[in-house]
C-alpha cells in the first residue's frame, strides 16, 4: 500500500475541511512495495484529458480525447500539449504511459502525490514535477503537483484536478497567437508552463502581505488568544510554501547547468529569468516569516503592555485606598472616651463625622490631583481608546 496525500488548501484565518493535518509532506510507500506501483487514490477525480495542437499557422484545442486519440498528433511537426487532468483511471493512465512509452517509476511519481520537486530525463523525454500554488476566489489557496513530460514534440501534464490552474495564461497566449509561443518547439511551451506556475506565486504572496497587515491592525486593537492561533497558521503555511518553492530553485539549477535533449540552448535564457523569479519569491517568504515572527513578539508585548496598564490602574486604585482605609481602620478601634481624655476625644466632637468625610475627601483628591499631573490618568485613557 502507498500513503497517497491529497491537495493541501487552506483559507485565510482557518483551514478547509480538505486540508491536510500536517504540513506538505512527501509521498512515501510503505516496506517492501514493489517499485513502479500504480496505486490509485479513492477520493483521486476522474480522468479527463484535453489537447491543444498548434503550429505557427493554427491552434486546434479538443476536448475528452481517449487515450488512442493523442497518436495522430503526435505523427506531424506541430506541437501537442496533452493536458491530463485527474489521477482517477488507472486505465486510461497506464494507456497513456504505453503511447508515449513512459517508464513504470515515471508513472509512479506522476500518481503517487506529492513528491519532491525534480527533473529526470529518460530515454525519449524530459520529467519535471513541481508543485503549484494557485489562488482561490474564497481567499484561501492550495497547493497542487503538476507533473511536465517533455519529449520532442509534445509537453504533458498531469494535474491533481482542473478545478483550479495558474495555467489560462498559456492557453491564451497559444489560441491568441502572442509571442512566439507558437514558433517555438516543446522545450519553450514546457519553459511557458512553469514560468506561469512559478508567477502564480505572487498573488498568494500578495493576499499573505495583506493577511500581515490585518493581523498587525488586530494586534494593536485587541491581542486576543484568536490572533495568537491566525499567526501560528500563517507561519505554518508561510513555512509550507516554502518547502513547495525551495526546491525548485535547484531543479531549475540542474535544467541550466546540464544538457538536455528537449532543451536547447535558446530557452536557457527564459529559465533563468525564471530562475531570479524564484529567487525572488523565496525572499519575499523570508521577510514574511521574519514579519510572522515579528508578530509574535509584537503579540507578546501587547499583551504585556496591556497587563501593565491593568496593574497601573489598579495600583492607582488602591494607592487612592490605603490611606482612606487607614483613617477608618483608626477611628473603627473601640477605645472608651470615659476611661481617658486622650482616647480619641474627636469622637465627641458635634462635626466629628463630617471632620472625617472631609478628611478623607482631601485625601482622596490630593492624590487623584498628584496622579493627575504626573500624567497617568492620561496613559490610562490613551490605553483605553487603543
Amino acid at each position: 500500500m502507498s500513503n497517497n496525500k491529497r491537495l493541501t488548501r487552506y483559507k485565510k484565518g482557518r483551514k478547509s475541511s480538505q486540508t491536510k493535518p500536517h504540513l506538505y509532506d512527501y509521498h512515501y510507500n510503505q516496506p517492501g512495495t514493489m517499485p513502479g506501483l500504480i496505486t490509485i487514490d479513492e477520493n483521486a477525480v476522474a480522468t479527463e484529458i484535453f489537447l491543444v495542437n498548434y503550429n505557427s499557422q493554427q491552434a486546434t484545442r479538443v476536448n475528452n480525447l481517449l487515450p488512442q486519440d493523442c497518436l495522430k498528433y503526435l505523427s506531424n511537426d506541430s506541437i501537442s500539449w496533452i493536458d491530463i487532468v485527474g489521477l482517477g483511471n488507472e486505465d486510461k493512465l497506464q494507456e497513456l504511459g504505453e503511447i508515449f512509452h513512459l517508464h513504470p517509476l515515471t508513472l509512479e511519481d506522476i500518481v503517487s502525490i506529492p513528491q519532491r520537486p525534480k527533473v529526470e530525463e529518460c530515454d525519449n523525454y524530459l520529467l519535471i514535477i513541481v508543485p503549484m500554488a494557485i489562488l482561490t476566489d474564497h481567499q484561501g489557496f492550495l497547493l497542487e503537483q503538476i507533473s511536465l513530460i517533455v519529449g520532442k514534440n509534445y509537453v504533458l501534464t498531469v494535474q491533481e484536478e482542473g478545478q483550479y490552474d495558474s495555467l489560462e495564461g498559456v492557453r491564451e497566449r497559444i489560441r491568441l497567437n502572442k509571442g512566439s509561443i507558437r514558433q517555438q518547439k516543446s522545450g519553450y511551451l514546457a519553459y511557458a508552463i512553469w514560468d506561469a506556475i512559478i508567477d502564480g506565486y505572487f498573488p498568494v504572496l500578495e493576499s499573505y502581505g495583506e493577511r500581515i497587515e490585518e493581523l498587525e491592525n488586530e494586534i494593536l486593537a485587541s491581542p486576543t488568544e484568536q490572533i495568537l492561533s491566525k499567526i501560528y497558521q500563517l507561519r505554518q503555511e508561510l513555512l509550507s510554501l516554502r518547502r513547495a518553492i525551495w526546491p525548485q530553485r535547484d531543479t531549475l539549477n540542474a535544467l541550466l547547468r546540464d544538457e538536455y535533449i528537449v532543451i536547447d540552448t535558446t530557452i536557457k535564457p527564459y529559465l533563468r529569468d525564471c530562475y531570479d523569479h524564484v529567487v525572488q519569491i523565496l525572499d519575499v517568504i523570508e521577510n514574511y516569516r521574519e514579519f510572522a515572527n515579528g508578530l509574535m513578539d509584537f503579540y507578546l508585548s501587547s499583551v504585556s503592555n496591556k497587563m501593565n496598564e491593568i496593574m497601573k490602574t489598579l495600583t492607582v486604585i488602591s494607592t487612592i485606598f490605603i490611606p482612606l482605609t487607614f483613617i477608618v481602620g483608626i477611628y473603627g478601634m473601640n477605645f472608651d472616651t470615659d476611661k481617658s481624655p486622650y482616647n480619641m476625644p474627636e469622637l465627641e466632637w458635634y462635626w466629628g463625622y463630617v471632620f472625617v468625610w472631609v478628611l478623607m475627601l482631601t485625601v482622596a483628591f490630593s492624590l487623584i490631583i498628584f496622579f493627575w499631573r504626573r500624567g497617568w490618568f492620561k496613559n490610562l485613557s490613551t490605553g483605553k481608546k487603543r
